[in-house]
Formats: structure tokens, C-alpha cells, sequence
């Protein structure tokens, strides 16, 4: 899996980890930053869905 290094504001980090750990949603950063960005994901095709920008081979 590719490795990435970004800079992320902290107060970012600091509502990130209140659903990271033992009784968060998520087990680490690395989990909840992948969940969010396949989250994104999705919507941004939902979008681009009703717009008609996307191929119908999706």
C-alpha cells in the first residue's frame, strides 16, 4: 500500500481522534483517515452521477 505524508491542521487531528481507540468507531488515525477518504469518495461519485459525468462501466 503507498505511503502519503500530508500536513493536517491540528484541531483536524483533535475531532479525528475522538472517534479513534477503544471506544471509538476507529482502531487507529491510519483507519479513520482511509474510511473518510473512501467516504469523500463516494459522495464525489454520487455527484458526478447526477451530473452525468460519469462512464456507465463503473
Amino acid at each position: 500500500m503507498p505511503k502519503i505524508s500530508v500536513e493536517v491542521p491540528a484541531e483536524l487531528l483533535d475531532d479525528l481522534d475522538d472517534h479513534v481507540g477503544e471506544d471509538g468507531k476507529f482502531v487507529n488515525r491510519s483507519e479513520a483517515i482511509r474510511a473518510s477518504i473512501r467516504k469523500t469518495l463516494d459522495v464525489l461519485d454520487d455527484i458526478d452521477e447526477r451530473q452525468g459525468r460519469l462512464d456507465d462501466e463503473q
